[in-house]
C-alpha cells in the first residue's frame, strides 16, 4: 500500500497540476486516484518482468535440449534460477495472473529487446554466476538473491527507467514508489504459506479521506495560506519562491492547520523528504526553515 508520503506526493502532484491548468475538483480528485492508481499498473508491470527473466532462462534451456548437437551444459542444464522459490510464488500469484489478463499491456514479449538485454547482462554478472554454482536450495537465500537482482537489473537499471517514460509518462515519476513496493513484496513471502494477495494501493477509506481532504483543504485555502508563507519570508519575495518549493509549503501548511491529530515534527519532517524528491538540494534547508517557524508560531507540538 501507499504510504502516507507517498499519498502525499501525490497530492502535491495533483496541485501542481491544477496550477498549470485549473479544473474542477471532482475532476481533479478523479485523476490524482486515476494517478494513484496508475502506480499499481507499473508494480505489477515490474513484477511480470522479473517472472518474464524466469522464462526467458526455461525457454532457453529448451533451446538448449532440443539442439541435435549438446553440451554437457545443454544436456545437464543448472536450473537452480528457474527453481527460485520467490520467483515461482510471483508466478503463482493469483492477483498478478488475474491482472495481468484483464491487462495484456503489462506483459512482457520473451523477444522484447530490454528483457533480452538485461537478461543477457544478469546471467553474466558475478552474483549470478556465484548464486548458480552454490550448492543446495533456501527460502531465505533466494530471496536475498531476487532481492538483489532487483535493485541491480530493475530498480537502478536506467535502461529500464528510459523504457517506462516511454511506455507511461507518470511511471518514471513513480518508479521509486514502485521499486519499495517491489522490495517489500519479495521480503513480505514466507516459505511455506501460499501468497494470493499483492500490495494495495490505499490501505482504507481512511488513507482515501486523508488524500480527498489534503487536496481539498489545501485548495479552498490556497489564498490565505499564500499570505501565511509570504508573512514567513525574511527579505524575500513570494514570487522568487519555486513553484514547486510553495505547493510543498501550502500543503504542509494546510495539514499543520486542518490535521490536529497528526504530530509538528512529523509534517515537517514528511514535507521535507518529499522536497528531496520534487525540489532542489537546497530545497529542504528553505523547507524546514519556514515550516519550524511557523510551527513554533502556532505552538505546534
Amino acid at each position: 500500500m501507499l504510504g502516507r508520503r507517498q499519498i502525499r506526493e501525490k497530492v502535491i502532484e495533483s496541485l501542481y497540476s491544477y496550477y498549470q491548468n485549473p479544473i474542477k475538483f471532482d475532476v481533479l480528485e478523479k485523476n490524482m486516484f486515476s494517478e494513484i492508481d496508475k502506480i499499481y499498473h507499473l508494480y505489477i508491470y515490474q513484477l511480470n518482468f522479473l517472472v518474464a527473466l524466469k522464462d526467458l532462462a526455461e525457454r532457453q534451456i529448451e533451446i538448449g535440449k532440443n539442439k541435435y548437437i549438446q553440451t554437457d551444459k545443454e544436456t545437464n542444464p543448472n536450473q537452480k534460477f528457474i527453481n527460485n522459490q520467490v520467483l515461482i510464488k510471483l508466478e503463482e500469484n493469483e492477483e498478478r495472473l488475474s491482472f495481468t489478463s484483464k491487462n495484456q499491456d503489462l506483459k512482457w514479449d520473451l523477444y522484447d529487446d530490454l528483457l533480452v538485454k538485461t537478461f543477457q547482462r544478469m546471467s553474466a554478472g558475478k552474483r549470478y554466476q556465484d548464486f548458480m554454482k552454490e550448492e543446495g536450495h533456501s527460502f531465505e537465500a533466494d530471496q536475498k538473491f531476487i532481492g538483489k537482482l532487483f535493485l541491480r537489473y530493475i530498480a537502478e537499471n536506467e535502461d529500464f527507467h528510459d523504457h517506462l517514460e516511454g511506455k507511461e509518462l507518470s511511471w518514471a515519476d513513480d518508479f521509486h514508489i514502485s521499486n519499495s513496493m517491489i522490495q517489500k513484496t519479495i521480503g513480505f513471502f514466507k516459505e511455506n504459506e501460499p501468497s494470493h494477495t499483492l500490495i494495495k494501493m490505499i490501505k482504507d477509506e481512511q488513507d482515501r479521506e486523508f488524500a480527498r481532504k489534503l487536496l481539498k483543504e489545501s485548495l479552498n485555502h490556497w489564498d490565505e495560506n499564500e499570505k501565511k508563507l509570504e508573512g514567513r519570508l525574511d527579505n524575500w519575495d513570494l514570487d522568487r519562491v519555486a513553484l514547486l518549493d510553495k505547493i510543498i509549503l501550502i500543503a504542509a501548511i494546510t495539514e499543520l492547520d486542518y490535521f490536529p491529530l497528526t504530530p509538528g515534527r512529523v509534517i515537517i519532517n514528511e514535507y521535507i523528504e518529499i522536497s528531496k524528491v520534487f525540489s532542489t538540494d537546497r530545497s529542504n534547508i528553505f523547507i524546514n526553515g519556514i515550516l519550524d517557524k511557523y510551527t513554533k508560531d502556532l505552538n505546534r507540538s
